[in-house]
């Protein structure tokens, strides 16, 4: 009898196996990314998965964990480990949540992100088990077109941050150049391939193909590189009557004192000297971080910084708050040479529970109960254009760069140059770095210089093949400047949009038809 139980299991923990692989092979593609930035992983920590997901349902292993598990273990490990700076949120003493209530709020964050990530993963999965009796290439397509796919979708959400495709940069620059071609969904589309044909030679090695396959990913990977090469090094063309000198204010003004007298008092303090620290080395214009005067816009004009902005006639780019009715906006205003308010950008993208409550009649009184978060901060209008003296200018606020799509829009409307304003003081160091990242691709992939001011780091310059020509430091105080150029390009990206996708899911149809018939 004891025997019998030690082989029972025995056979269980053989069956959670694959649920470890799994996992670990996610965590291997979370180390990809800040603060580990093993960025090459990438190209390889998605086999393990495949392989585990084809070869369970060819072989009938009905006493392994299903394929979405497997998928969901993936995506858990994953996303976990990429969005663990969301943690970094506790204690949340600054907001007057008490310890355990905020250590609760930051738990609930980070599992509930990491979950909702791996859901994806595991509809990917159980897709690609659909597809175990296909061809290997015809696998191999509609598995990439499917995983394009629900990232488009996961992206069209509140939710994002953490596609394939970012776990590149900064580092690979080449190869995300391809998002100049069809946006980041390129770049994804050659990651998720890749592993692919590496796992599906891995599974003909009976066959003695696994070094036609490795032969096929090799081209794969160093064509793609190639044509990101070709974009990489395409000249950046840089006329004096473009040029643009900018500077930055990088406050440091910790989130705990932020909104209490001290903490405006150095606001107040520290982007006014910083702003005319800049005039006096001749910069256009100055940008401030997200929310730098925690102001409402009709109490703008009586700050000392636009006293100084009246006197010293440079132009800056003020995070501070707009109102709408009765509530408020996350707002970048354009201040010109008189001092005056020309223009106005409300963030969009609003990041859940921290500047809004979604779903508020059902939750909005258990989310007063645990914190004192602030409900009534409203979305900016999906269409608008930030108009400065020196033309048209994309914006990005904190969040909103991970969302291609806003940046895409505004650089198709004519959009000349990014500004992307930040505070990032409210999470653990691995979160500004991977801000600076995601920036970069959007540089990139609209071809366009950036200028990133934040609170306390990291801020930097950006020039549009993604080279960061300057960072500051991490909660350091920061004044800055360099010279940038106004790009009026539009690249195949900007003007299509993710065209890629849908030729993707197209194709697969069109395969499926074939083999059919």
């Amino acid at each position: 009898m004891p025997q019998k139980l030690n082989k029972q299991q025995g056979e269980r923990l053989i069956s959670l196996l694959p649920l470890l692989i799994s996992l670990i092979s996610g965590v291997f593609m979370g180390l990809t990314v800040a603060p580990f930035n093993a960025w090459f992983l990438a190209w390889i920590a998605l086999i393990p998965l495949w392989v585990l997901v084809v070869s369970r349902k060819r072989k009938n292993k009905s006493h392994s964990p299903p394929s979405p598990l497997l998928g969901l273990a993936w995506g858990i490990g994953y996303h976990g480990v990429a969005l663990f700076w969301i943690t970094g949120i506790h204690p949340m003493d600054w907001l007057g949540v008490p310890w355990w209530p905020s250590l609760a709020i930051a738990t609930f964050c980070w599992s509930f992100i990491s979950l909702y990530g791996g859901l994806f993963v595991a509809i990917w999965a159980a897709c690609l088990t659909r597809l175990t009796e296909q061809k290997s290439w015809l696998r191999i397509l509609i598995a990439t077109a499917i995983w394009c796919a629900l990232e488009s979708l996961w992206s069209a959400g509140p939710l994002w941050w953490s596609s394939l495709a970012y776990t590149q940069s900064p580092h690979n620059l080449v190869i995300l150049h391809l998002g100049q071609i069809s946006g980041p969904n390129l770049v994804t589309a050659a990651i998720v391939s890749i592993n692919g044909i590496i796992a599906e030679g891995w599974l003909s090695r009976k066959q003695g193909l696994i070094s036609k396959y490795l032969a096929i990913a090799t081209v794969l990977l160093i064509t793609l590189h190639l044509i990101g090469f070709y974009l990489y090094n395409a000249p950046i063309a840089q006329p004096p009557d473009t040029a643009l000198k900018v500077g930055i204010v990088q406050g440091n003004i910790p989130n705990k004192i932020k909104l209490l007298p001290q903490g405006l008092r150095l606001a107040i303090t520290g982007y006014t000297e910083g702003y005319l620290t800049l005039v006096n080395q001749g910069v256009n214009a100055v940008l401030t971080p997200e929310g730098a005067l925690p102001f409402f816009q009709r109490d703008l004009p009586t700050t000392p910084l636009l006293s100084a902005v009246r006197e010293k006639g440079v132009v800056a780019w003020v995070g501070a708050f707009g109102e709408r009715g009765r509530s408020y906006t996350n707002s970048l205003f354009t201040v010109n040479s008189q001092g005056e308010i020309t223009s106005r950008y409300d963030k969009s993208k609003l990041v859940p529970l921290g500047e809004y409550i979604p779903f508020e009649e059902i939750i909005g009184g258990l989310i007063q109960r645990l914190s004192p978060l602030d409900e009534h901060q409203v979305h900016g209008l999906p269409n608008q254009i930030f108009d400065t003296p020196f033309g048209k200018a994309i914006v990005g606020i904190c969040y909103e760069s991970a969302f291609p799509e806003v940046f895409r829009r505004q650089t198709a409307t004519g959009g000349q140059f990014i500004l992307s304003s930040s505070n990032d003081a409210h999470y653990s160091s691995p979160m500004p770095f991977q801000h600076h990242a995601q920036d970069i691709m959007r540089a990139i992939e609209n071809d366009k210089w950036s200028v990133r001011a934040t609170n306390t780091g990291y801020s930097a310059f950006v020039d549009p093949h993604g080279k960061t020509l300057w960072i500051s430091g991490y909660n350091t105080y920061e004044t800055h400047a360099e010279t940038i150029y106004r790009r009026q390009t539009k690249t195949l990206y900007v003007r299509w949009g993710d065209w890629f996708t849908p030729l993707l899911l197209g194709l697969s149809v069109l395969g499926k038809f074939v083999i059919r018939n």
